[in-house]
């Protein structure tokens, strides 16, 4: 490192680089912004372990009878849950949902934007749990299986990486579920609310072959809640050949939300699975550019929390 310093000196003469090199760009400094940066998700983390601790609990204390996630031994805990979560939507953010006329009575695939926290779309599970009394199953990365100590409050609200087949089960039993087609990759790198799904039809054909409908919501501001650091071309670049870069997050700014349920696009056996994403896709689109200012903006998020004369149109 003084070798370092010395011919840096010798390069632009400047007598003080190395005092300066020492005070400001000391490790400690690397260190704290590194604590700094990681403890909103290790916060996350181990609550989530917590509540999953405690769901195990439950489950002993109800001597592992009935075990299988649909049945009605989780209502409680997953009320509770969804109290604490509806209530955290309403006083942090709050929160609103609409368009909740559009949602079918019957099974359907809920597809959405994901942001860096898909905070929308959890509110809305929450607040349909508890006005329907009905659970949304979730679709999510297959890396979530490696993550320990939360299997179990995973497994309690519904949050797993099902295959087609098993989507199409999740259909037949009449619930909703849930995905976001960009994943990880639209969280972590999506620009100004944009949607990064490639050539992903696979929520169309699992709908096709279920013969459901797909509904799309849209979360307005839920871009400006969480944010990410170090978004460039290489950065995306590593996670696009090793799935697993993850940027630093910040943020956890209390924001207005507002969740808005489109029109559910009806079963179609005339149509490729290709032309329905695209259909599906574009009417994201169309809600996204009704409702969301762009680009987005911190604090005109946060003044949003005032304007008691928003209307939805």
């Amino acid at each position: 490192m003084s070798w370092f310093t010395q011919m840096l000196q010798k390069l632009i003469s400047f007598p003080y680089l190395e005092e300066y090199w020492s005070s400001v760009v000391h490790p400690w400094w690397f260190r704290k912004l590194l604590v700094l940066l990681c403890s909103l998700i290790i916060g996350i983390y181990l609550a989530g372990c917590a509540c999953s601790f405690w769901l195990y609990v439950y489950k002993k204390m109800n001597k592992d009878q009935e075990t299988d996630s649909y049945s009605k031994i989780w209502e409680k805990p997953r009320r509770f849950i969804a109290h604490i979560v509806d209530t955290y939507g309403k006083i942090w953010h709050g929160f609103e949902l609409t368009g909740t006329e559009n949602l079918p009575k019957g099974p359907g695939i809920i597809i959405y934007h994901h942001a860096v926290a898909p905070l929308g779309y959890i509110l809305f599970v929450a607040r349909y749990f508890l006005e329907r009394e009905r659970m949304c199953y979730s679709l999510m990365h297959r890396f979530g299986h490696w993550m320990p100590g939360l299997q179990m409050f995973f497994y309690v609200i519904g949050l797993k990486f099902y295959k087609q087949a098993e989507i199409v089960q999740i259909m037949k039993k009449g619930h909703l579920l849930g995905i976001s087609p960009g994943g990880a990759r639209e969280a972590m790198y999506s620009h100004d609310y944009s949607f990064m799904w490639g050539k992903r039809t696979g929520f169309a054909r699992a709908a096709m072959e279920a013969k459901v409908p797909i509904i799309p919501i849209f979360t307005q501001n839920n871009c400006e809640t969480y944010r990410t650091i170090g978004k460039t071309r290489l950065t995306q670049w590593l996670y696009d050949k090793t799935r697993c870069m993850y940027l630093p997050i910040y943020g956890g700014f209390p924001v207005k939300l507002r969740t808005f349920i489109g029109e559910p696009i009806p079963y179609d056996p005339n149509i490729t699975a290709v032309e329905l994403a695209e259909r599906v896709k574009t009417a994201l689109e169309n809600l996204r550019d009704k409702h969301q200012k762009r680009p987005g903006n911190i604090l005109r998020a946060l003044s949003e929390r005032f304007d008691k004369h928003y209307k939805a149109d």
